[in-house]
């Protein structure tokens, strides 16, 4: 059920055996998850049901890096997370993606795909996905359509690959009933952690603490505790819970808040198409984007281009998506912009200082690119194309020096703020470079366009274009090895007992597909992980091996045959328990 922690009676405090703090895709799955398993848990989530202003201001900071948007627009502090600004694209991770490549640094998964996959499989019925598919020749043949054909790709050094798109599923509307009917979940709205307090070894969480806006103050104690608010807030109240260890909890080798990834996104060439494949929507984003047209199975699709595996090992690249891009006719003006931020307006996302009077000033002043792009967006016509692109996204390279830290400004709760400099390296530029020449020789050689590519970007400056996907990753990243990471493969923060965290914060690497898939599948996993936990007698869940030591996934000596016969029963029942077995998910 729903509590409001603004009317719960001053210096509360809950005891639960689990305590998930945030209500995104990664802490709404998890939750849910153990409502099925029957373990009662407490979810705290900063907002409410919608939007608001004075919650939003909690995730402002400063930019130290690259150009770049970190709070605004791009998350959405309230129930269901970034859910609710999520586009819906789902690709798992490429099998590469989880590999060390001795051309990427700090890369590497402590787990292949095949560990993943299962979990891959359930995540379909909870992102309301189609099919556990990705093979191109299944959604073409599927979709049956003269203006939805794969390309003839003659090179063999560019493939291309599948994406699924969810509704997109708002988890705080979507599963908002599952939760109020919850036997085992109590969801804490307004509900603002402070402070993670540990005992005096900073080993064990004893409690979390709690504020609300309007002044209330809880607390919550709990058998295991996990963070699943978020790529830049989970380092965040890491290193904000420093009264036991003054570098914050989980961080006695510096990583916290490092590592921070997101997928750089820049669009460059002109594409002229021959007139066979003019027509073809199944690439280009303005086309497949969301579009009934590139749908089977009840399921919109999309494919992006690829280089091969083998490719990107002969010439050391980054991983990389590319599709077609349309440019319509009034697009980039002024007016444009201006229908564009209405539009965000009408969705209630945040831009600071925006005036809707003066922007209706502005599409007024311009009345044809103002209808010219409101109808462009909404019919697509081919005839108002002005030119066509490629735009790309890159795998962001693991770098210590991209991270994420506390400002000296505080927040109206009393927390320092965020501090974010997002840097790239000089393999993502060649990987651009590079990734646009292949794809561009490829569609000259297959007699599907000619392309001309725009100047190379290595060792420049970067372009004006370049943007992020607000996918926020890796600062509280997954490794064997303390040295390393902030957790291990079971993510549980190294060092700790009983705190775990869940979301993309945890990727090592991070591929070029999107997260949301990953960070559910990692979440479901997460779940049986702490089931097993929680079953083990309670004077001995401090200082049993983590799940993976137990089932022999790490190098050394394993304890407790018993035990890990009893794991292993538990963990297959877990893992394999399909999607249509939830006691909450999809059903309404």
């Amino acid at each position: 059920m729903f509590i409001d922690t603004r009317s719960v009676e001053e210096g509360t405090c809950v005891e639960t055996k689990v305590c998930i703090i945030g209500a995104g895709a990664a802490g709404i799955a998890l939750a849910l998850e153990m409502d099925r398993l029957g373990i009662a848990t407490c979810v705290l989530e900063s907002g409410g049901y919608k939007p608001d202003e004075l919650t939003r201001d909690l995730y402002r900071g400063e930019n130290a890096g690259l150009p770049y948007q970190f709070a605004d627009g791009s998350r959405s502090r309230y129930l269901g997370g970034s859910s609710n600004c999520w586009g819906g694209w789902c690709r798992p991770l490429d099998p590469l993606d989880f590999e060390k490549r001795d051309w990427v640094a700090h890369s590497g998964w402590p787990f292949g795909l095949d560990e993943l996959a299962p979990f891959y499989a359930r995540t379909h019925a909870v992102l309301k996905l189609g099919p556990n598919n990705f093979e191109p020749q299944f959604w073409e043949t599927a979709i049956g359509r003269s203006d939805v054909r794969r390309l003839p790709l003659v090179t063999g050094k560019v493939r291309d690959t599948i994406s699924q798109f969810s509704p997109p599923a708002r988890f705080g509307r979507l599963y908002r009933q599952d939760l109020e009917n919850s036997r085992h979940v109590n969801v804490y709205l307004y509900a603002n952690v402070v402070n993670i307090d540990s005992d005096s070894d900073a080993r064990t969480v004893t409690k979390v603490e709690v504020a609300t806006l309007s002044g209330r103050h809880i607390s919550v104690r709990a058998k295991l505790f996990v963070l699943a608010t978020g790529g830049i807030e989970n380092a965040r109240l890491l290193l904000a819970s420093n009264r036991i260890r003054p570098a914050g909890l989980g961080n006695g080798n510096d990583l916290v808040g490092r590592f921070y990834m997101d997928h750089p996104r820049l669009m460059s060439a002109d594409i002229q198409f021959s007139h066979e494949w003019s027509r073809n929507k199944l690439y280009d984003i303005k086309y497949h984007y969301q579009n009934a047209a590139v749908s089977a199975h009840g399921t919109r699709i999309a494919s992006q281009f690829a280089l091969t595996e083998e490719l990107l090992q002969r010439e050391r690249l980054l991983n990389a998506r590319v599709w077609f891009f349309s440019m319509f006719a009034g697009e980039g003006s002024k007016a444009a912009e201006a229908l564009i931020r209405c539009k965000q307006g009408l969705l209630r996302k945040d831009q600071p200082g925006w005036r809707l009077g003066r922007d209706l000033v502005t599409m007024a002043s311009h009345p044809a690119d103002t209808v010219g792009f409101a109808l462009t967006r909404i019919l697509h016509p081919r005839s108002l194309i002005r030119n066509v692109k490629l735009q790309a996204i890159v795998e962001a390279e693991p770098n210590p020096d991209s991270r994420v830290t506390l400002s000296q400004q505080r927040d109206q709760l009393g927390m320092n703020r965020v501090r974010v400099a997002w840097q790239l390296t000089s393999n993502v530029q060649r990987t651009f470079d590079r990734t646009f020449a292949l794809v561009g020789e490829e569609l000259e050689r297959s007699g599907v366009a000619r392309v001309r590519l725009d100047a190379p970007i290595e060792g420049r400056l970067w372009p004006i274009g370049l943007e992020g996907t607000w996918h926020h990753m890796g600062t509280t990243r997954m490794h064997d090895s303390p040295k390393e990471g902030v957790v291990d493969r079971n993510c549980k923060v190294h060092g700790m007992t009983n705190l775990y965290i869940a979301g993309s914060s945890v990727f090592p690497t991070v591929g070029a597909n999107f997260p949301t898939i990953t960070i559910v599948a990692l979440a479901l996993r997460l779940a049986g992980h702490m089931a097993v936990e929680l079953s083990r007698p309670q004077a001995i869940i401090a200082t049993q091996p983590s799940f993976g030591e137990v089932r022999g996934e790490v190098h050394g000596e394993v304890h407790g045959e018993a035990a890990s016969a009893q794991d292993e029963i538990a963990w297959a029942a877990l893992s394999t328990t399909p999607a249509s077995g939830l006691l909450s998910l999809g059903k309404r």
